[in-house]
């Protein structure tokens, strides 16, 4: 894994750090404004990858190109880049095919909540802007929670947070052509450990993906 500092961001950004990993490529459908949850779809890079390779031995001759034998074409990899602010509050990870944009259910809500506040819509807004900026037609919205209270009712809110998300995202986007996947994925998922409340503070989240079609 390689290291490495990336393009300028915007100003309430500060640089994390740059990872060079294989992703696997997903189409995803959407057949109307908000999809139900019983689909087979999973957050980004979450998606199952190949099995890791086969320890080799170097000195092994068989390894050897034959003669007259050429390497196969250089492969472009996958580049991702993780932006977070200072306060840990929003996340932004780019790759050469999907945005994503991860915003921390406490600057969105309430505890326990799933109203939004005058300045979560302001950051969803900005959002929603860099949508019309890279002319997405679909646009996911998936909501998670931390492992505490029962699954049923982290399911349940976290869903009721994406819907809220995505009806802010509707109103300014107000493209007819934009589809939206929809889902509450509950107390899956988590990118952090939720036996802390540090960690359990970056599971509860929302976060948004769309493709990148502008260069």
């Amino acid at each position: 894994m390689t290291h490495t500092y990336m393009r300028p961001v915007p100003p309430r950004f500060t640089w994390a750090l740059t990872a060079v990993t294989f992703l696997v490529a997903t189409n995803l459908c959407c057949a109307t404004t908000a999809v139900a949850d019983d689909g087979p779809s999973v957050p980004p890079g979450t998606e199952a990858t190949a099995s890791a390779p086969v320890e080799l031995d170097r000195n092994d001759p068989d390894l050897k190109l034959p003669e007259g034998a050429t390497l196969a074409e250089p492969k472009v990899l996958d580049i991702k880049t993780v932006v977070e602010d200072q306060s840990g509050d929003e996340r932004r990870e780019d790759t050469n095919s999907d945005v994503t944009f991860a915003l921390q259910a406490e600057v969105l809500f309430g505890k326990d909540s799933a109203k939004l506040g005058a300045e979560a819509k302001a950051r969803i807004v900005t959002i929603a802007g860099e949508i019309k900026t890279q002319n997405a037609t679909k646009v996911r919205v998936f909501g998670f929670t931390d492992n505490l209270g029962s699954s049923a009712h982290g399911d349940v809110l976290s869903r009721r947070r994406a819907n809220a998300v995505q009806a802010i995202l509707g109103q300014e986007l107000s493209d007819a052509n934009i589809t939206y996947e929809v889902r509450g994925y509950g107390e899956q998922y988590p990118i952090a450990d939720n036996s802390t409340e540090a960690g359990r503070k970056k599971n509860r989240r929302v976060e948004i993906t769309f493709p990148r079609t502008a260069s």
